[in-house]
C-alpha cells in the first residue's frame, strides 16, 4: 500500500532539509543537481524559507570579495554604499539577476557588489565602523563593515561576503527560490541549500539560510536552545547577532574558533557538542582531562539544542550533529564526490549509484576537504 503525503499538511518532526555537495577534485557541478536534492526533501520546509550556497560561481571575480545585500527601500541604497565606499574600492555593481516567480511576495532589493579593501585601511586612523578595536586584516574589515551595516543601517543587510562564493535565499519553496536566483546557471565545486520550517523565529528574507560573513556559509536544521549565552559570548569578539534566527550564531562560532583561533573543524565539533559530563567521567585520565579544559574554556560556545548543521567555505564542507543525535545527518560518496544530507534519498536522487553511505555518530564530524593536487 502506498501512502501519499501532502507537502502542505504534513509536518516533520525533525525538518528542516539540508544537503551539501563538494567536489573534492574542484570539479565544477551544475546548480541543477543540488536543486533536485533539495527538493526531494520539500516536506520538511512549509514555505517560509529556503536558499543555496555556491563556491567557484564567481571565477571572473575570484579576487575580489562580494557582497550580497538586501535593501528594504531604495532610500537606503545610498548611505550604504557611502559607507562601503570609505573602506572598499567597488569594482563593479549588479542587481543579482532573478527570474520572475509569481508565488514569491515581499521581495526586497538584490544587488552585488565586487569590491575590496582600500589599500591603506590598516592605516586609517578612522574607519567609520562602531568597533574601537584594531583591525589587522582584510577578513577584519570585512567583519566589522558586515556587522555595521546590518546593527547601524536600518533596512539594509548583507548576507553574503565572501570570495568566490556567494549565497542565495529568500521566503518561498526551494523551486521557486532556485527559480528566481536562476541557480540553474550557475556551476560550483561545493553546494549547500537548505529547506526551512521555523518554529520559534520570523520568516523574512535574512532570516533564510544559509547564514553567511565572510568565505563561512552554515545550513541548519533544529533548534538552539543556548541561543543567549552564545550570543553573549559572541558579543564580546565584536560579532553581533541581527537577523532574527538563532543559526546566526553557528556561522560566528566558526568564525571566532576556526578562523581567528585557527581551531580544527574536529576541535569545533568537540567545543559546540562537547560530550555531557556524565560521558567524560567514564573516560580515561587523559581524556577526561582534555574535555575537562575545552568545556571549562569554551563553555558558552557550547551549542544545546537539537541540531544537525552543514558549515563550508572554499576549501571545506562540514557536517556535524548535536551530541545526542537528535536530528539526522547522512553522508555520502562517489568518486570526488562528498554528499552530506538529512535523508539519503535526497543524495540519490542526485547519485543512485554510491560508493559508501554512512549516518555519522553524534558530534563526530564529516569533514571534506579540497584537494590541489
Amino acid at each position: 500500500m502506498k501512502i501519499y503525503l501532502d507537502d502542505k499538511k504534513t509536518h516533520i518532526p525533525s525538518g528542516c532539509g539540508i544537503i551539501g555537495i563538494m567536489s573534492t577534485k574542484g570539479n565544477l557541478i551544475e546548480g541543477t543537481k543540488i536543486v533536485n536534492g533539495i527538493c526531494n526533501m520539500k516536506e520538511r520546509g512549509n514555505g517560509l524559507g529556503s536558499g543555496f550556497a555556491g563556491y567557484g560561481i564567481y571565477p571572473e571575480f575570484k579576487d575580489y570579495y562580494c557582497f550580497h545585500i538586501m535593501y528594504q527601500s531604495e532610500n537606503v541604497i545610498s548611505n550604504t554604499e557611502d559607507f562601503l565606499r570609505r573602506n572598499f574600492d567597488i569594482f563593479e555593481k549588479q542587481p543579482i539577476p532573478t527570474r520572475n516567480v509569481k508565488t514569491l511576495r515581499y521581495i526586497p532589493l538584490l544587488y552585488r557588489y565586487f569590491l575590496n579593501p582600500k589599500e591603506n585601511f590598516v592605516e586609517k586612523n578612522n574607519l567609520n565602523v562602531y568597533s574601537s578595536k584594531s583591525i589587522f586584516s582584510q577578513e577584519d574589515l570585512v567583519i566589522e563593515s558586515v556587522m555595521f551595516i546590518n546593527k547601524n543601517i536600518d533596512g539594509a543587510y548583507v548576507f553574503s561576503s565572501g570570495k568566490n562564493m556567494g549565497i542565495f535565499k529568500g521566503v518561498g519553496e526551494p523551486d521557486d527560490i532556485a527559480e528566481f536566483y536562476r541557480i540553474d546557471e550557475y556551476k560550483g565545486y561545493i553546494w549547500t541549500a537548505h529547506n526551512r520550517f521555523p518554529t520559534n523565529s520570523v520568516a523574512w528574507w535574512g532570516g533564510a539560510h544559509p547564514f553567511g560573513l565572510l568565505n563561512w556559509s552554515v545550513v541548519h536544521n533544529g533548534e538552539i536552545s543556548s541561543y543567549g549565552i552564545n550570543k553573549r559570548y559572541l558579543e564580546n569578539f565584536g560579532y553581533y547577532c541581527t537577523l532574527f534566527t538563532d543559526t546566526e550564531v553557528l556561522t560566528y562560532l566558526v568564525d571566532l574558533l576556526v578562523r581567528r583561533q585557527k581551531l580544527s573543524f574536529e576541535i569545533f565539533a568537540k567545543i559546540v557538542s562537547a560530550p555531557f559530563w556524565s560521558q567524560i567521567e567514564r573516560m580515561n585520565e587523559k581524556e577526561k582531562n582534555f574535555y575537562t579544559k575545552l568545556r571549562c574554556i569554551y563553555s558558552s560556545a557550547l551549542v544545546n539544542g537539537p541540531f544537525a548543521i552543514i558549515v563550508a567555505n572554499n576549501e571545506f564542507m562540514v557536517g556535524i550533529n548535536d551530541r545526542a543525535k537528535l536530528r539526522p545527518l547522512v553522508a555520502a560518496k562517489k568518486d570526488d564526490l562528498l554528499f552530506i544530507s538529512s535523508e539519503e534519498a535526497s543524495i540519490r536522487i542526485i547519485s543512485n549509484s554510491l560508493d559508501k553511505v554512512w549516518a555519522p555518530k553524534a558530534g563526530e564530524p564529516v569533514i571534506g576537504m579540497l584537494n590541489h593536487n
